[in-house]
């Protein structure tokens, strides 16, 4: 399993870091520590629930996070002080990382991400962080709820030619996460090692004098993965006997036709005749694919309510894009300089951050599922903190004496080093799946899923109260 990143990724940044940096360079402050979390505030989709994804890809970008001769010839050209351009001619990530693992599922509003560090290097660090995090994450719980409603039945991304351009690439490996079985993109398939499949275009279908020809070529050139098309002329007069034709033929030399994928009209319609026609020509063996702007929502509709003969679905567009959101709202902010809490203060509560450094734990409830999450302060013990306090109504609290709780933050990166071993993104939807069966199911519905209380422990309560009650004061 490789990486995505070959070149130096010093400038994969917005110019504003860079040039926050160098004012911190040129004000003495380079050697100051601090923290920054990384957390979003809406779940995507209206949904009750997000899939952590990217914390791989941005751990690779990381250790490519460093500037060339021609990088620092850019920002020369672009204001950028000499000072500064030397300081970053060695620069290299020297700080500390803890993350929730991959395919956590979460929640918002909660440190998913921490980073520590001079602040010249945690602040460039964000823009890069946040372009993969986000993104990454939007497509993987796009899949996951996919994978949902699919359930045995295996779908494949094939979103390549719809996708903002290289982002395909990470977006392939967030679908697999998420519960794609294997993607189309074969440069995808090849980086980070995961399943590759696909079928036929209709241009194929089309470069023949006949569509049985076109069949019959594609079998004998493919005859262990032949998946027919069946839907270029007449998907029921023409394409499913054509099929059936050469799945005899096949026969006859000890192969076996292996699918017929449908892709427009009326899929339900269509695959329920389609699934009698080959039954009744002896090839029950046959699958049935389906694809053609396939979403969560009309695969329900087709499985649940009409009772499809599908076996397996091909999901472009509105996989790979993230449809109908069209970004994770992730953010990344100061929590913490030389010791010191910080917050953004706000007039409207719900934007105030959490200072200091800070853990993450899950409470279960007495049948082993997910109870709440409790965000408390790194230096805190649990058991001294068995009150969680809604974060913007304290007097909403839930008492957690005597529950099972786990830490879910992990360090995966120690004084520039990384820790976290690459894994498979089909092993990563594996643990995806084991949260998963931990997470009741009134979270897991697409209509107004039940909301996953998160809570703030007494003392992080209190910290932040005295810091907002500064702030008003200084300001």
């Amino acid at each position: 399993m490789g990486s995505i990143f070959k070149e130096k990724l010093g400038l994969y940044t917005d110019l504003y870091e860079l040039t926050m940096a160098q004012g911190y360079f040129l004000c003495g402050k380079k050697d100051q520590q601090t923290s920054f979390d990384y957390y979003f505030r809406t779940n995507p989709y209206q949904g009750g629930f997000t899939v952590f994804a990217g914390l791989q890809d941005f751990l690779d970008a990381l250790q490519e996070f460093t500037y060339t001769e021609s990088d620092l010839e850019f920002l020369q050209a672009n204001g950028f002080k000499s000072e500064f351009l030397n300081y970053l001619r060695k620069f290299k990530f020297s700080g500390n990382i803890t993350s929730v693992r991959e395919g956590e599922i979460v929640f918002p509003n909660e440190p998913l991400l921490s980073v520590e560090g001079n602040i010249i290097e945690c602040q460039l660090l964000e823009s890069m962080l946040l372009n993969i995090l986000n993104f990454e994450s939007l497509i993987a719980t796009k899949a996951f709820r996919i994978k949902l409603i699919s359930g045995e039945k295996l779908f494949a991304d094939f979103g390549l030619r719809r996708a903002q351009g290289l982002s395909s690439l990470f977006a392939s490996r967030a679908a697999c996460i998420g519960g794609a079985s294997s993607t189309s993109n074969a440069l995808a398939g090849k980086i980070y090692d995961i399943p590759v499949s696909g079928t036929m275009a209709h241009s194929w279908v089309q470069s023949f004098s006949s569509e049985l020809e076109a069949f019959r070529a594609f079998a004998a050139t493919n005859p262990n993965n032949a998946i027919l098309l069946v839907d270029t002329y007449d998907t029921l007069k023409s394409g499913i006997p054509n099929a059936i034709t050469v799945g005899h033929e096949m026969a006859t030399r000890g192969e076996q036709l292996k699918a017929i994928r449908l892709d427009s009209g009326d899929l339900a319609y269509l695959s329920k005749k389609a699934r009698k026609l080959l039954d009744d020509a002896g090839l029950s063996h046959v699958k049935i694919l389906a694809s053609n702007q396939l979403n969560e929502y009309v695969i329900k509709t087709l499985l649940n309510d009409q009772q499809a003969a599908i076996d397996g679905f091909g999901i472009g567009t509105e996989l790979i894009t993230g449809k109908n959101d069209a970004a994770l709202d992730g953010v990344y902010k100061l929590t913490e300089i030389d010791g010191e809490p910080k917050m953004k203060f706000s007039e409207n509560v719900e934007k105030i951050t959490l200072p200091g450094k800070k853990q993450l734990l899950r409470y279960f409830d007495n049948e082993g599922k997910f109870y709440r999450d409790g965000i408390m302060l790194a230096d805190e013990s649990p058991l001294d903190a068995n009150t969680l306090h809604h974060r913007i109504h304290p007097e909403k609290q839930t008492n957690t004496e005597g529950l099972k709780c786990e830490r879910l933050h992990e360090k995966v990166v120690h004084n520039g080093r990384i820790l976290l071993k690459s894994q498979n993104p089909i092993l990563l939807h594996a643990y995806l799946q084991s949260r998963a069966a931990l997470l009741p199911e009134e979270h897991q519905r697409f209509i107004s899923p039940h909301l996953y209380k998160v809570g703030i422990s007494n003392k992080l309560m209190t910290t932040r109260n005295a810091l907002t009650q500064k702030l008003r004061t200084l300001h």
